[in-house]
């Protein structure tokens, strides 16, 4: 291990549905710089993987009629395909349900137990069951979770707690000594003014309102709450043992660990930038050297999701500009610190004029002005102007400004720089006029030594373009005839070797048609929508009634409370249910539908007045209002209905 190590991370990406561009996005952004640092000389340990735990997921596999891990193998699948597709270079692609991060996970929470760090008590509060978070009083909006702007429940359950506080000056005082920790800047100030200045609250560590987790082992009606679980695999993937001091761990451990750089998402910032080292701290740990909170890409003006109709899938617009093409996009067109927008005729735009035009032409117009005048033999460098004095500077320039641009993440910017290069040589071709030197046989080394320069150009080009686009950089060196593809190659100008032979060549990037490009997107659109729904007959219809038969029914709105499974009752849920002036219990034929926790907290419709009934020995005081025989569906309601009112 004569090497400098690199250890970079992804988030692991929730195992509840395929991912989308903007989640891509960061798996492309961590292969890039893993890809930059190979290319320096360093040992690359690139981590990603599925967070596979949670309520959220016990939820889609109840909804999909199969077990948590089933519906979670065929997600995690999914996943790897994506990245597979998007070539990705990762050294371990980890799932929370692997068996040696599960171990571990168990006995980092022993670990906490023991040494006071957990206590066991019991939470209420506000919960968002997509994002797996809780929430305070002041923190809820409206009603609302602050992270993702969904409804949030009341949730109260026997738990266990992080003591969040003991540790919160240590942390303080390590962000104040390490400004580096955090990055983008904006985003260290954020966490520090928004979360550790107004003081932590001691954090929800267990669950026992669902199954699907990791049991605490001398508790095992407790499951780990997901956020410890998940922010552990950063250890776990590369052989931690809860049970050694950091002197005592693995050489392969001590060698990796601190990671060098965590990329996540600015929305669980929170969460990897307080709760993780803190967690960490009290492992007695090394912190990480710095977490990268980027930005997120905006479909035209509105965050990417499905509910908005807006996704695009980086699978499919591979199928439209090629994976490069993808991972270009998302690379040239993510600022720094602030959100990135993608657009079809975005995307058509960068495609045409980067690509294709600048990248794509000097490639063809290079090779093939090389076969025609030299028979594809790479021509000697003659005597140098001012112009290829000009192109050799811009050249150095180039590679200077991308490696600091990529050794500091701004990898836009690191995008920039090459594609600015690429014009400047194109530029040349404009100046130097290889065409008109050609019919002058007196110019012919002269001519030799501008073809020189721009092959030396595309290659350097290719170079700094491997770790961006891989599979082109290759094509690239292939027409180029070179194997000389290292960075270290492209630190003097002049590193291409005149007298090879040239490969074939051929259009690097096909120019797009915009009206062809237009019908693949809407025959994209067609394929992905869900099929024509059956035409539906009219059902028999009960006898008619008048308006004071309907007003003897007595609807009223009311909240869930609790939920739980009758024993022996396979169909029945036990509920109760608040109408404002009195509490009741009702019995409902829907488990086959709902799991209780996904009913707690939601506002119902109940027939007030039917006549009390006992149902597999248990009394029921009511009915619930719902829909459908083969797929039941409970009416639920809006949060701001008040309880008790008369439904007419």
């Amino acid at each position: 291990m004569s090497k400098q190590k690199f250890y970079l991370t992804t988030a692991i990406m929730y195992a509840s549905r395929k991912p989308h561009f903007g989640n891509t996005y960061e798996v492309i952004l961590a292969d890039a710089i893993a890809r930059f640092q190979r290319q320096l000389g360093r040992d690359v340990y690139f981590l990603t993987g599925t967070d596979e735990h949670g309520q959220k997921i016990e939820g889609c596999a109840a909804e999909a009629g199969v077990t948590p891990k089933a519906y979670v193998d065929g997600v995690a699948g999914e996943i790897k395909d994506l990245w597979k597709c998007m070539n990705t270079t990762h050294s371990r692609f980890i799932r929370t349900t692997d068996e040696d991060h599960e171990s571990a996970v168990k006995k980092i929470f022993s670990r906490f137990f023991k040494q006071g760090d957990i206590y066991k008590g019991c939470y209420e509060g506000w919960y968002c069951t997509p994002d797996e978070s809780f929430f305070t009083d002041s923190q809820v909006v409206d009603g609302k979770c602050p992270d993702c702007g969904r409804p949030v429940v009341r949730a109260k359950e026997e738990a266990y707690f992080f003591k969040m506080s003991a540790y919160a000056d240590k942390l303080m005082d390590y962000i104040n000594e390490h400004p580096e920790f955090i990055e983008p800047d904006s985003r260290r100030k954020e966490m520090v003014n928004n979360f550790l200045k107004p003081g932590l609250q001691d954090l929800c560590v267990s669950r026992t309102s669902f199954r699907w987790g990791i049991e605490v082992d001398f508790d095992p009606k407790h499951v780990v709450y997901v956020w410890l679980d998940a922010l552990s695999n950063y250890i776990t993937a590369i052989g931690y043992d809860p049970d050694k001091s950091y002197e005592e761990q693995s050489e392969q451990f001590k060698y990796l660990w601190p990671a060098d750089v965590h990329f996540i998402g600015k929305d669980i910032l929170r969460f990897h930038t307080i709760y993780w080292p803190i967690f960490l701290m009290a492992l007695g740990l090394p912190l990480p050297k710095k977490v990268f909170g980027h930005p997120w890409f905006i479909a035209g003006d509105d965050k990417m999701s499905k509910s908005r109709g807006n996704v695009i899938y980086s699978d499919k617009l591979a199928e439209l500009i090629s994976t490069d093409g993808v991972r270009y996009y998302a690379l040239s067109e993510m600022p720094y610190a602030n959100d990135g927008s993608i657009t079809y005729e975005n995307i058509f735009n960068r495609y045409n004029t980067d690509l294709a035009n600048n990248l794509g032409n000097l490639v063809s117009r290079t090779h093939a002005m090389t076969v025609k005048y030299f028979g594809g033999v790479v021509p000697a460098c003659g005597e140098l102007t001012e112009l290829d004095r000009e192109l050799q500077k811009a050249a150095a320039d180039a590679i200077a400004h991308f490696q600091e641009n990529m050794l500091s993440y701004h990898v836009a910017d690191a995008c920039e720089d090459v594609f600015t290069f690429l014009r400047r040589a194109n530029k040349y071709i404009d100046e130097t006029m290889p065409w008109a030197l050609a019919k002058d046989e007196s110019q012919k080394e002269r001519l030799g030594t501008v073809l020189y320069h721009l092959l030396e150009c595309v290659r350097i080009a290719a170079v700094l373009l491997l770790p961006i686009m891989p599979e082109s950089a290759e094509k690239i060196f292939a027409r180029l005839g070179t194997n000389q593809t290292d960075y270290a190659s492209i630190a003097t100008f002049g590193g291409l070797q005149s007298g090879i032979l040239l490969g074939e060549g051929g259009a690097l990037f096909a120019r797009l048609d915009e009206e062809a490009f237009k019908a693949q997107i809407e025959a994209q659109k067609a394929a992905d929508e869900p099929a024509p729904q059956e035409v539906v007959e009219e059902p028999p219809h009960e006898a008619e009634i008048n308006i004071d038969h309907f007003a003897c029914v007595e609807l009223r709105t009311a909240q869930i409370l609790s939920a739980e499974r009758i024993p022996k009752a396979k169909k029945l849920l036990k509920l109760k249910v608040d109408l404002g002036y009195e509490t009741r219990q009702i019995v409902s034929g829907i488990a086959k539908f709902y799991t209780p926790e996904e009913l707690v907290g939601k506002k119902v419709i109940i027939v007030a007045n039917l006549a009390k009934a006992t149902l597999c020995g248990v009394e029921s005081q009511g009915m619930l209002l719902a829909s459908g025989e083969e797929d039941v569906k409970v009416v639920f309601l809006d949060d701001s209905v008040k309880l008790g009112e008369r439904v007419r």
